[in-house]
């Protein structure tokens, strides 16, 4: 999972994206309550996405301290999950500390050229990662994990084989493996 980490052109920490993708797939996988369910994550750059977004509800992960909101800690893992039923993104700062739930991403579509199919989740996804220098994991409720740069489509994860004919939304050129039971294809340059 680290080379497609690091094959992404970003400025965030690769081993905070890399914990925040693995539990985006496991989200993807489980679901919540036998029901697939989708969310996302708003990586690096914490402080221009704070700018640009807002709480939806009150923030259930407010007044807690760092230590017991970081995305490798198993029982904030947890947490993110029961949190991931509920309507908008978790801000995720570079270090790895998850600081806000349930946030409305300010976005608009100006600019945003996104395949027919995908909702307004994405667009929100791919428009914060235009206006700032954070990257986006979208989990789809299709279980298809999309990660955005710069307010592109970078990679489409399918965490289960036989979802590929049926959701891939990146453009060609791209480049395709497989990594264990997972089909991940990625932007080429």
């Amino acid at each position: 999972m680290f080379d497609i980490i690091s094959s992404l052109k970003t400025k965030c920490n690769p081993a905070t994206l890399e914990k925040t993708l693995h539990l985006a797939i496991e989200i993807a996988r489980e679901g919540r309550e036998g029901k697939r369910i989708g969310t996302f994550f708003v990586v690096g750059d914490e402080k221009n996405v704070l700018n640009m977004s807002r709480n939806m509800i009150l923030d259930p992960l407010l007044g807690h301290p760092d230590d017991a909101k970081r995305i490798d800690d198993p029982d904030m893992r947890e947490t993110i999950k029961e949190l991931s039923q509920l309507d908008g993104a978790f801000i995720v700062s570079d270090k790895g500390v998850v600081i806000s739930a349930c946030r409305y991403i300010d976005s608009s579509a100006k600019g945003i050229e996104l395949p027919l199919g995908l909702g307004s989740r994405h667009v929100a996804g791919a428009s914060i990662s235009k206006e700032t220098k954070a990257v986006s994991i979208v989990v789809s409720e299709s279980s298809v994990i999309r990660i955005f740069i710069a307010g592109k489509l970078v990679t489409e994860i399918m965490p289960e084989l036989w979802l590929v004919d049926k959701s891939i939304h990146l453009k060609e050129p791209y480049v395709e493996e497989k990594l264990m039971d997972m089909k991940i294809l990625s932007k080429e340059d």
